[in-house]
């Protein structure tokens, strides 16, 4: 029977560690601010803002929303950002995703100042996050990393299979996971023979947004497994990529979902926002 890997729990450690570290930049004049644009009325988009800002307030980082209507263009989005870039109270910026479909993302994602790019999705930071020599780190693969940590997790040498390959996690995932020696192999949904790929890794992330695309046949006994996905199955319950019930068994640990990565996410953008405060 795997370990479940508790999100929730070492979430609250990590907001317990960035609280003091709060404290102590306010002592020194330093007041980290987050600031979070959301344009439209997305409902999923409303909750993990207001997850957001409840985090902020957790641990004492001062929060601004600008809640921008449907209609809003790309260049009074950019406007913003431009006045937000030079606003010195505003440590991190991020821009909810999706943004209507009218809206250039790209464009909106490359104007945020790499130095307030809490998100770690400017190019400037993806490039430096290929090198080795980041300042922020991707909230959700950070999150991962943290939790393969607190759960003392080796990973220098062993075989990390992802299941995915997009810029949020599967990428930015195997740039952290090389960083810290492992072996890696990204997988995706031209790779063959997936699951003789899969049942040789001692690390398993997947992230394709398919419920219970893995099965425990896919994995070796003893894998880490790690759930990134969010779904809704037949029955309209949240479930992840993982089979849970079918893989705890044979897998050593495993999270959870919902409870397992998705706390994690906002943990680290935290993170990010207090590192922002501290070095620039």
């Amino acid at each position: 029977m795997a370990k479940i890997i508790d999100g929730k729990q070492i979430r609250d450690s990590v907001l317990d560690r960035l609280r003091e570290q709060v404290s102590a930049l306010k002592a020194g004049g330093k007041n980290p601010c987050l600031c979070v644009i959301i344009v439209g009325d997305d409902a999923a988009s409303r909750v993990y803002v207001n997850n957001k800002k409840k985090a902020c307030e957790s641990i004492g980082i001062e929060s601004k929303e600008y809640a921008l209507p449907e209609s809003t263009t790309t260049e009074e989005l950019l406007d913003l950002i431009d006045k937000l870039n030079a606003d010195s109270s505003i440590t991190g910026i991020l821009c909810q995703m999706p943004v209507p479909a009218h809206i250039d993302s790209k464009a909106v994602l490359e104007r945020i100042s790499p130095y307030k790019d809490v998100d770690c999705f400017h190019p400037f930071n993806v490039g430096k996050l290929s090198q080795g020599d980041n300042v922020f780190l991707p909230c959700t693969p950070a999150g991962m990393v943290e939790m393969l940590d607190y759960m003392g997790v080796e990973i220098t040498g062993k075989h990390c299979v992802i299941i995915g390959r997009s810029d949020i996690v599967g990428k930015p995932m195997a740039m952290l996971m090389l960083q810290r020696d492992a072996t890696v192999t990204v997988c995706h949904s031209k790779t063959k023979n997936l699951a003789d790929i899969t049942r040789t890794a001692d690390i398993v992330v997947v992230a394709v947004k398919k419920p219970y695309f893995l099965k425990s046949d896919m994995i070796k006994e003893g894998a880490v497994v790690l759930d990134v996905g969010i779904n809704r199955n037949a029955e309209g319950k949240i479930c992840g990529d993982v089979d849970f019930e079918d893989c705890k068994e044979k897998a050593s640990m495993i999270t959870p979902v919902p409870g397992g990565v998705g706390p994690m996410t906002i943990a680290m953008l935290m993170n990010n926002t207090v590192i922002a405060a501290k070095t620039f």
